[in-house]
C-alpha cells in the first residue's frame, strides 16, 4: 500500500508532485503550509505532524501568520522555529488520523 517516487530536482518538485495528485480521497500529512492550502483546494484531507485538521476555513490564517513570519525573518527579526513535539500533538495526531482514515474507508463503503 505503499509506494515510492522518485521526482525531479528543482524547488517544489516534491510538493508540486504531491500537490498535483492529492484529491478527496487522500490524507496528507504535512507541515508545509503552502503544501497543506494546495492539498485543502484539491479536496484531501491535511493533517500536520501536531494534529492540526486543515480546512478551508482554518488554512487562511495558517498561511496568514506563515507569511507574517517571513516578513519578520526578512526584516531581520530573530524567531523561533516549531517547538518540540510533545506527547499531546503525538496524541492528537493519532486521533486526527484515526479519524481520517475511518472517514475514507467509510466513504469507501
Amino acid at each position: 500500500m505503499i509506494e515510492r517516487f522518485v521526482v525531479s530536482e528543482g524547488p517544489d518538485a516534491a510538493d508540486d508532485w504531491i500537490a498535483e495528485r492529492a484529491g478527496a480521497s487522500d490524507i496528507v500529512i504535512t507541515a508545509d503550509i503552502p503544501l497543506a492550502g494546495r492539498c485543502v483546494r484539491n479536496g484531501a484531507t491535511v493533517i500536520s505532524p501536531t494534529g492540526q485538521v486543515f480546512t478551508d476555513d482554518s488554512i487562511g490564517m495558517a498561511m496568514a501568520t506563515r507569511d507574517l513570519l517571513t516578513s519578520l525573518r526578512s526584516a531581520g527579526m530573530t524567531t523561533r522555529g516549531p517547538p518540540p513535539l510533545t506527547r499531546q500533538d503525538k496524541s492528537r495526531f493519532l486521533s486526527a488520523l484515526d479519524l481520517a482514515v475511518t472517514r475514507k474507508l467509510r466513504e469507501r463503503g
